[in-house]
């Protein structure tokens, strides 16, 4: 694979905390991803951000407004990440599909392209620009939209189970798996509209547990030990 877009969980990203930073996790990541890109693989990131912000589970707030919250959250886990990026040794571009004064850049895939090919490390913050819409679904569209050749999710477990393995210790745990079967079986290891899309344009998926040692490179080898979605 020579470009890859990796969506990180804003739950991740906060590490033992449970909210905000852990700065040690985001320096690890960025220590990982600096070992991809040093072996010439083009990375994108998207990162939830659901460590400052869970609108859904809001009953006061509506839903738009709720949703608007949660792009910004996803603005500052991108602006911070990709700080910590920089401080590693990697030069970084942060994109917006709204203008948000000098912080960001205004998504265009030509734009992208050109930061990619200078060997930068890009960020999608913002989600899509509209509510409805989660981080699972902008990943899937941004992956599709620069053709990367797989998403790589980082989450706070280490795969897809056939239910929520917090809760049920017999849960089972999917090596491989089709996204047909995650449709179908109503597995919530995506949302169902990143789901449709993943299956609509053949876009593969490797799940991963973040805190995994050394998750995000051995995503990318055959010491892969999350689960491989296929198309």
């Amino acid at each position: 694979m020579k470009r890859v877009l990796l969506k990180l969980s804003g739950e991740a990203l906060a590490g033992d905390k449970k909210t905000g930073f852990d700065e040690a996790v985001c320096i690890d990541v960025a220590h990982q991803v600096k070992k991809l890109v040093d072996s010439g693989i083009q990375v994108a990131i998207v990162a939830g951000g659901g460590n400052f912000w869970r609108g859904r589970s809001s009953e006061t707030i509506d839903r738009v407004k709720a949703d608007q919250i949660g792009m910004l959250a996803t603005v500052m886990n991108c602006i911070y990440v990709s700080d910590i990026f920089r401080f590693v040794g990697m030069d970084t571009e942060v994109f917006t599909p709204f203008v948000c004064s000098s912080f960001t850049t205004l998504f265009s895939k030509d734009a992208t392209i050109k930061s990619l090919n200078e060997n930068k490390v890009v960020f999608f913050a913002g989600g899509t620009g509209h509510p409805y819409f989660t981080t699972d679904t902008s990943a899937m569209l941004r992956a599709i939209e620069i053709e990367a050749d797989a998403i790589l999710l980082a989450k706070a477990i280490d795969g897809i189970y056939d239910s929520d393995p917090n809760q049920n210790p017999m849960a089972k745990k999917y090596h491989e798996i089709c996204i047909r079967d995650i449709i179908k079986n109503k597995l919530t290891a995506v949302d169902l509209t990143a789901s449709i899309m993943s299956m609509e344009n053949k876009m593969p998926m490797l799940v991963f547990g973040l805190k995994e040692p050394n998750s995000i490179v051995e995503a990318m080898s055959e010491n892969f030990n999350g689960t491989k979605v296929t198309v």
